[in-house]
């Protein structure tokens, strides 16, 4: 699976894309939960800056 996500986000036909994966603490079970999302890599310190 990797490589194809790899491989989606390294196209030069636009803006350059990152995986940003963090681990969140679930409040029910209080295990972690890991969240991802594909954003633009401008955004990418902003992304990591905000909760939740």
């Amino acid at each position: 699976m990797a490589k194809k996500v790899v491989a989606t986000l390294k196209k030069t036909d636009g803006k350059n894309y990152a995986k940003v994966i963090r681990a969140v603490r679930s409040e029910k079970t209080g295990a972690y939960i890991f969240k991802e999302e594909i954003v633009s890599a401008d955004l990418v310190k902003e992304t990591l800056a905000k909760k939740g």
